[in-house]
């Protein structure tokens, strides 16, 4: 990608005002026309949201997406819709025992709502209070127990089963961060206490060693910052078996939004394991467990910005086949409405904003050349993010963010009529993602405190 080294958040603010005004709209028609009897809203078909049932992962995208428009707003109408929604429709995640994704729909809906209750921007009696930061605890403590144990470390296992590890749950691990930093742990069998901030850092490490590739010669395929969507291993020894992946390409490409989510995952853990007070963790010791992290979000930050097109938006899969007919696709902005192969701007949205978390991070640790690349980048996806033709303009769409895409081998993704491929759809964790971003660059254009997930509560 071409990284703009001028442009400045103060130049996005006429684009984040009109934003946030399409944003609500959205989020409005939605709630007000969508069966959610059917299952949750997973992305559009011809402009409007429908179910795809494998998990029921997404729906708290949607009132997590309320809360983050109730803080630009502080329309009370927003709250409640937001707040009933998660307290009427979100219970039953809580203690969903069959999916990694709990730091998805739990911290969306409860996280949210306890940090705009800490940060004072909503009014809550102490018992809410309770009731968020205790559904918080137990969604954390069942994240935790899905648990596969390798001779060195662990990991939270997909959905597919013990054997699988998803690059995704790196995004996800911000369920045990909050667990911990409320002071929880689990107890297995025998009363044994099992904490949440090292199972949270034994994941980080597996993820760091076996889906992300630093260039060493691991196999044929080994390019720095290349992440495998899932690794493979035996239940019967705890042996690494190989790569694979469920909505890449294949297993020796690179998924682009499997990449984003562990860059983003990486970039906030990295936040929040240095905001700690104390490190409870016999070994390894904070610093190398920082160390690891910060290689893994850097080389992979380094290969999305390597491999995406000039405008920073990316296509599905780095190594899709169709990109063989897009002569020097990365050398001009990505065409959604190519004959080949989609883009995936959801996959944009995320990675934007860990390429703007990790710059602050170098940024502040002295390495402001470093950290200035980074944010820089992060600035030139959203500033493709917020114009054409990547926000949804038209009122009768109810996606806000185009041109993302879901299961392209499975052929899941609406294709309008007289294309090739599919393009002009939205997708909640897109939608929701965009709307993270956006907030994160609206507080700092009005001079707020920096956003992160665990915003105004006390540090572990």
């Amino acid at each position: 990608m071409r990284v703009d080294p001028r442009i400045r958040v103060d130049d996005l603010a006429g684009a984040l005002r009109v934003f946030w005004r399409i944003s609500e709209a959205k989020i409005r028609n939605l709630e007000e026309t969508y069966d959610f009897d059917s299952g949750a809203p997973v992305f559009t078909v011809d402009g409007r949201y429908t179910a795809r049932g494998w998990t029921e992962w997404t729906l708290g995208f949607h009132y997590g997406s309320a809360l983050l428009q109730y803080e630009i707003d502080g329309d009370p109408g927003l709250l409640h819709l937001a707040r009933n929604g998660t307290l009427g429709r979100m219970l039953p995640h809580l203690t969903h025992m069959g999916v990694h994704d709990h730091g998805f729909n739990v911290v969306s809906t409860f996280g949210n709502l306890r940090r705009l209750a800490a940060e004072r921007i909503l009014l809550a009696e102490p018992w809410e209070m309770v009731c968020y930061e205790l559904a918080l605890r137990v969604s954390a403590a069942v994240q935790a127990r899905r648990w596969t144990p390798l001779p060195e470390g662990g990991y939270i296992y997909s959905f597919n089963g013990p054997q699988s590890l998803f690059a995704d749950t790196m995004r996800s691990l911000r369920s045990l961060a909050l667990g911990h930093l409320l002071g929880h742990y689990l107890l297995e069998e025998g009363d044994r206490k099992v904490s949440l901030l090292e199972r949270l850092v034994r994941h980080a490490q597996t993820t760091a060693r076996y889906n992300v590739y630093y260039g060493r010669g691991r196999d044929l395929y080994d390019v720095r910052g290349r992440v495998a969507h899932e690794s493979i291993f035996s239940t019967i020894d705890g042996s690494y078996r190989c790569p694979s992946s469920q909505q890449g390409y294949s297993a020796r490409s690179t998924w682009t939004r499997g990449l984003a989510w562990v860059m983003l995952g990486f970039a906030e853990q990295l936040e929040f394991l240095v905001s700690l007070g104390t490190w409870d963790v016999a070994e390894p010791p904070r610093e190398e467990v920082l160390a690891l992290m910060l290689e893994a979000c850097r080389a992979t930050c380094d290969f999305y910005i390597e491999q995406t097109p000039a405008n920073g938006i990316p296509y599905w899969d780095t190594a899709a086949p169709g990109l063989a007919r897009l002569s020097d696709h990365l050398d001009r902005p990505a065409d959604p409405f190519n004959d080949h192969e989609p883009v995936d701007s959801s996959a944009a949205a995320i990675a934007a904003q860990a390429l703007l978390r990790l710059g602050r991070h170098l940024s502040r640790s002295g390495h402001t050349v470093e950290g200035t690349r980074y944010r820089q980048a992060g600035l030139t996806v959203a500033a493709a993010l917020l114009s054409d033709p990547y926000l949804s303009r038209d009122p009768r769409h109810q996606g806000l963010l185009l041109h993302a895409v879901y299961h392209r081998p499975n052929a899941w993704d609406f294709v309008p009529a007289g294309r090739a491929v599919p393009c002009g759809e939205a997708t909640m964790w897109g939608d929701y993602h965009v709307r993270e971003l956006a907030l994160l660059l609206w507080r700092e254009l009005q001079g707020r405190p920096y956003l992160t997930f665990w915003n105004g509560g006390p540090v572990a």
